[in-house]
């Protein structure tokens, strides 16, 4: 389905902005008109705009300063600027300096709609269209040029079968491109499976992705599917790589050789036909290195690998995916909230971000849980990322951090005696020292003097 090209368009003169905007609506395209440069930023911030027309001046920001703030955030959006003849010379000045071309008036509606089809062409929006094949892309609210990039090789990866490594930093979005590519994917009918291979405790895990055999194990009073097989046809996600045990690992290499995998307790292997794209936001070289990850599974995980940007390297696409988060939370909590007070949306472009789309997420829903008013407001916003504390940690680094502390607590106990602490830890020697060499400690450090 088409959607018509969207221009910005700015003017402190109230019938040049009816005339214009009446010229450009009936050409098919949507106008948004507006009469001060900074409301112009407002709404670009807010939605994509393919064209921007503005007056030369303009009260406060004018209409050069407004290109070049323009230009910053968004350096494909080609600018027309309005002028009249007295400021000619430096209309010709600016189009030197990247603006795409000027009007002077009194100029006639042909010759605008003329210059305007232009810029358009130029810019590569001519058919700015909304295909349905994009559906697939839907969650991913971005006009961020890196986005636009990853978003690119994501689809040429979506029509292979191949393997995809997808790194990033936590809350940067790598589970909601998995699914994308999934969406994108000739296996977009079949079921997508997530898995946090570092959410679910050790012991667990073979039987969760693998499936078992009824009396397999103590507890096993009933034979279980596993998510493997219930991805059969689709996509396997398998987030937090990086922490999959090397024993699990084994197993997994052989899913990826054979297409086939054995139950826990089960004779025989079964048969599946799965994606698998996995996820990690640690360095898996340096896990390989200190033999924590197998190279060979790594090279069969990482056949195309895509890179994430963190939020902090996509600016321009914080106040889209802020209002996108108020638009779901309202909705979910029934409350009445037109948006952002402008200054705090710019209080959110211009904040750091450690946890990412996910920090941005929560601290949005905090504002509309304690907004009362129609607007979210400066304040409110700063209250909400204040206490966002970047120093909690994520499921996976809490019971990493726990695991670690409890076998110092263990090694100190024991005066640094292995066997003893492997006993009263329940697990035996060998499974002991694999757990020391992960959190990379030494018995000899606790042993008594």
């Amino acid at each position: 389905m088409s959607q018509a090209q969207r221009i910005v368009l700015v003017d402190d003169d109230p019938d040049l902005l009816r005339l214009v905007g009446m010229r450009l609506g009936a050409a098919g395209y949507e106008v948004e008109a507006l009469t001060s440069a900074e409301a112009a930023l407002n709404a670009m911030a807010a939605r994509r705009a393919d064209l921007l027309l503005t007056d030369w001046r303009l009260p406060g920001m004018n209409g050069l300063e407004l290109f070049d703030e323009v230009r910053r955030r968004y350096p494909a959006l080609p600018v027309i600027l309005l002028t009249a003849h007295g400021t000619v010379p430096d209309a010709v000045e600016a189009v030197s300096r990247g603006v795409f071309g000027y009007l002077v008036k009194p100029f006639d509606g042909k010759a605008l709609l003329g210059k305007v089809a232009q810029g358009l062409a130029l810019a590569g929006n001519a058919a700015h269209d909304t295909v349905d094949g994009d559906a697939w892309r839907a969650q991913l609210i971005s006009r961020s040029p890196a986005m636009e990039e990853l978003l690119a090789e994501a689809r040429m990866v979506a029509a292979t079968g191949a393997s995809v490594l997808l790194r990033g930093e936590s809350g940067s979005g790598k589970e909601v491109l998995a699914r994308a590519i999934h969406l994108a994917s000739a296996r977009a009918a079949r079921p997508f499976v997530a898995v946090n291979c570092g959410a679910i405790p050790e012991n667990l895990l073979e039987s969760e992705l693998f499936g078992h055999e009824r009396g397999a194990f103590t507890g096993a009073s009933a034979r279980q599917i596993g998510l493997v097989v219930q991805a059969d046809g689709g996509t396997l996600f398998l987030d937090e790589i990086g922490d999959m045990p090397l024993a699990l690992q084994v197993k997994l290499l052989r899913l990826l050789q054979e297409r086939e995998v054995r139950p826990v307790g089960a004779g025989k292997s079964v048969p599946v036909d799965v994606r698998v794209i996995s996820a990690t936001h640690r360095d898996l070289d340096a896990l390989i290195r200190d033999g924590q990850f197998r190279e060979d599974l790594f090279y069969r995980l990482n056949v195309v690998s895509l890179a994430l940007p963190a939020l902090v390297e996509r600016r321009e696409d914080i106040p889209l995916l802020a209002l996108h988060f108020l638009r779901q939370v309202t909705a979910r909590y029934r409350k009445r909230i037109g948006g952002f007070a402008p200054e705090a949306l710019a209080f959110l472009a211009a904040a750091r971000w450690p946890g990412n789309i996910r920090q941005l997420a929560n601290v949005v829903e905090q504002c509309c849980v304690l907004t009362t008013g129609p607007l979210v407001t400066l304040a409110q916003v700063q209250k909400a990322v204040a206490s966002e504390s970047s120093d909690i940690p994520t499921l996976a680094e809490a019971r990493r951090q726990f695991e670690r502390d409890y076998l110092e607590r263990l090694l100190r106990l024991t005066g640094g005696n292995v066997s003893d602490a492997a006993r009263l830890a329940d697990r035996n020697r060998t499974e002991f020292y694999r757990l020391l060499q992960k959190h990379e400690l030494s018995p000899a450090t606790f042993k008594a003097d």
